[in-house]
């Protein structure tokens, strides 16, 4: 069979953007490089123009040099044509590869996403919830340990806050009138005994006899205070 009908031969693969834009590539730099060619030899020309005379010789020379030039032009326009082909190649693989990059793209969150369903199903909100008021009691209930334990035994519960800002005033108050000999404050310092004969403002006791009234026994006997004393009544029988 192979003999008869032969053997089916395998297609090549079409060429890349990138092996079409290569070739092309090529074909603009060569068209250049005759352009250049042709440039150096309308100088040439054009030099010599310059330095003939006027006549047939000089006719001659412009000839030659119309002919470069028109060369030149049809370089040129074939050098534009393949620098368009080469733009619009550039164009068409910037697409491609934006295509390959978002089909790379949808894969990958495709990927994602069923990994997220899986990771999903194994995480639930309501578990979330009860698993955050549970830390919220613990911590609660921490921080009544911690309170009961920072309690302190002497101190009673029925203190009268008032009362307490009051004395604070008072000891203030006492801080200030320290003394300038020993500085120490008048709550620290010893009582003093006061004078209550002074505060009553009352008279000294005579210090000697007194007189007796004319007609009076002088045999009556006067006291500790030195006033006459009572006479004792006769217990009779």
């Amino acid at each position: 069979m192979r003999r008869m009908f032969g053997v089916k031969k395998d297609k090549e693969p079409p060429p890349s953007i990138q092996d079409a834009s290569d070739r092309i590539n090529k074909r603009g730099e060569s068209v250049d490089e005759k352009i250049k060619k042709l440039d150096a030899e309308l100088a040439r020309y054009k030099e010599q123009i310059k330095k003939t005379r006027p006549g047939p010789a000089q006719e001659a020379v412009k000839a030659r040099a119309m002919r470069v030039l028109k060369q030149k032009r049809m370089y040129e326009g074939q050098r534009d044509m393949v620098y368009n082909q080469t733009f619009n190649l550039d164009q068409v693989g910037f697409a491609t590869e934006g295509i390959k990059d978002a089909q790379q793209t949808m894969s990958a969150l495709k990927s994602a996403n069923k990994e997220l369903k899986g990771m999903m199903k194994t995480v639930k909100i309501q578990d979330i919830d009860n698993l955050q008021d549970e830390m919220m009691d613990l911590m609660d209930v921490s921080h009544e340990i911690q309170e009961t334990l920072g309690r302190s035994y002497n101190v009673p519960d029925d203190i009268d806050e008032e009362e307490l800002m009051g004395e604070l005033d008072a000891l203030e108050a006492d801080m200030g009138l320290e003394t300038e000999s020993d500085g120490v404050p008048s709550y620290l310092q010893p009582d003093k005994e006061s004078d209550l004969d002074s505060e009553l403002n009352l008279p000294s006791a005579p210090a000697g006899h007194t007189a007796h009234p004319a007609g009076r026994s002088n045999a009556q006997a006067d006291d500790e205070l030195g006033l006459p004393a009572v006479p004792q009544a006769s217990i009779r029988g």
